[in-house]
């Protein structure tokens, strides 16, 4: 993403140093913990590799975090998601404008017909925000991640082809 991607409501910018603290202090909080564990000590300097982050900003300041990464070859080719925003900011629509500014980019742009997406299954907060784009329901996936306490957990992988995208 070379330049920013610019919603009614939020922007989608590269991540950026001056973003890192405010961005690890969400990370932090209880509610964002639950769903994506803690962060790594470097994070978000030292980002995951073949990963593309950018720091979703509201009003002018940082509210949250969207990476996406490519993977399959080149006839299975897909972009993934993953995203967090600060829980002062949920309810407001403002995750789903965000998620909807990157899948338009990923499919307009970047020339992607598949999207994914797994949050956890639990997650009923972030999977009604991914359907309202358009994702839909793949599957289960039984004990796909361990939590910070060791605790297998259900992931949802849905996915979301370039025609179903909802834009609006």
């Amino acid at each position: 993403m070379s330049a920013d991607l610019v919603g009614p409501r939020v922007v989608l910018t590269a991540c950026r140093t001056d973003h890192h603290q405010r961005l690890r202090e969400i990370h932090l909080q209880p509610e964002v913990v639950r769903w994506w564990q803690l962060p790594d000590d470097g994070w978000p300097a030292d980002p995951e590799p073949d990963t593309h982050s950018s720091t979703i900003m509201v009003d002018g300041r940082v509210a949250g975090f969207l990476q996406w990464y490519a993977e399959g070859g080149e006839e299975f080719l897909r972009a993934g998601l993953d995203l967090f925003l600060d829980p002062a900011l949920h309810g407001r629509g403002l995750g789903t404008e965000a998620v909807r500014l990157m899948c338009a980019h990923l499919v307009d742009e970047r020339g992607f017909h598949r999207l994914v997406i797994d949050p956890e299954a639990a997650n009923t907060a972030a999977v009604a925000c991914y359907a309202k784009v358009g994702f839909r329901p793949v599957g289960v996936m039984r004990q796909y991640s361990r939590d910070r306490h060791g605790t297998w957990r259900d992931g949802l992988l849905m996915d979301l082809l370039a025609a179903e995208l909802v834009r609006g």
